[in-house]
């Protein structure tokens, strides 16, 4: 993060529910801000968990954003000196995102996103894959699991108390009342498909 590199790179951030993402891409941006450099921080607008156009994490931290429906209104609204673009709940938006956030690093921008890596189901979430691929430098957090202890990296999806099943549809959005941290050995998803 302080080593000097040619402009124009992506960083990507990446875990499960309640592993710190947003908490990441804020801490980054305030340490960013003593360097005076000009941030713009974007969310979709399907992240409907806190009014306004705040981003807050679930520690309670928040940095002011600009709501987007789309990936293409990011270009729209990009100022002309931005330095850093950050983008938070990336797995939301459309397969363009990909686009968007080249030519944003090919313009020269420092660009940092922060998204879910897999699904409730615990499979590759959207184009989070894709821009872990192509991304210069990944950062995967975990959580704990909730119901032993070990690394959590996965996001358990419960309704009415039990676990969602597979054929549930893939975006919810919620917090901690409706998902919780799991490891691999606690994640449960009746009905999805396994070799046998």
């Amino acid at each position: 993060m302080y080593h000097n590199y040619q402009d124009g790179f992506v960083e990507v951030i990446s875990g499960c529910m309640f592993a710190g993402k947003t908490e990441e891409l804020l801490r980054r941006l305030r340490v960013l801000s003593y360097g005076k450099q000009k941030m713009q921080l974007f969310k979709p607008l399907l992240d409907n968990r806190h009014e306004g156009s705040k981003v807050i994490s679930h520690a309670g931290n928040s940095m002011d954003s600009i709501l987007v429906k789309n990936s293409r209104e990011i270009l729209e609204k990009i100022d002309p000196d931005t330095d850093i673009v950050a983008i938070d709940e990336i797995q939301f938006f459309d397969d363009e995102i990909i686009m968007v956030v080249d030519k944003l690093a090919d313009s020269g921008i420092r660009v940092m996103v922060a998204g879910l890596d897999m699904d409730f189901r615990g499979e590759p979430f959207g184009v989070m894959p894709i821009l872990m691929t192509k991304a210069e430098f990944v950062t995967k957090l975990t959580a704990i699991c909730t119901r032993c202890g070990a690394p959590g990296t996965r996001s358990q999806r419960i309704i009415n108390g039990k676990p969602a099943d597979y054929n549930d549809p893939i975006i919810m959005v919620g917090a901690s009342e409706s998902y919780e941290a799991v490891c691999r050995h606690c994640h449960q998803v009746p009905n999805k498909p396994c070799i046998k």
